[in-house]
């Protein structure tokens, strides 16, 4: 782990990734005039859906429509954390209402919020304290599929095995 944080690879369908088009990925929001102006560009109703966000390893946030893969968002690369994200205007000032690590594709740790939190102080969004929605991301040791737990329940829904309580769905991290 770096100063940043883990870095997570991809590990969802090797077709989705392969798919990425070089020099493609989600919008690198850097400031807040950059955020400003890309949430300028949005339809109107667009905002009312949460979008898509990773984290790159460079720290920045990138912004994509909902339905756009984490993989595509992040142009393939690593990241420090992925989800989805939405905002609200408040006085005629853009901050985040909800905010989650749900991401099939890169299975990010819930630990993954301090590099959520510093990207969006680096463009001034108000935030909340950590995700509103945290979704806890186990690999079986018995079958390998990735599970999503729920309830607190670190059983793998596929083969019944344990799961471990620490994060361990890229068995090369």
């Amino acid at each position: 782990m770096g100063a940043r944080g883990r870095s997570y690879r991809y590990v969802g369908p090797v077709e989705l990734k392969a798919a990425v088009r070089p020099g493609g990925g989600g919008c690198r929001i850097g400031t807040a005039v950059a955020f400003g102006g890309w949430i300028a560009e949005r339809s109107a109703a667009e905002p009312a859906e949460p979008f898509t966000f990773v984290v790159g390893t460079d720290g920045a946030l990138r912004l994509a429509p909902r339905r756009s893969e984490h993989v595509a968002c992040a142009g393939g690369d690593m990241v420090l954390s992925a989800g989805e994200i939405s905002f609200v205007c408040e006085a005629g000032r853009w901050a985040v209402s909800e905010v989650s690590n749900q991401s099939t594709g890169y299975c990010p740790d819930v630990t993954s919020w301090p590099a959520v939190a510093r990207a969006l102080d680096d463009v001034g969004l108000g935030h909340p304290s950590g995700f509103t929605h945290e979704v806890v991301f186990r690999r079986c040791p018995g079958c390998q599929e990735h599970n999503i737990v729920r309830e607190n329940d670190f059983v793998c829904v596929f083969c019944g095995t344990d799961l471990p309580r620490t994060w361990n769905v890229d068995p090369t991290a």
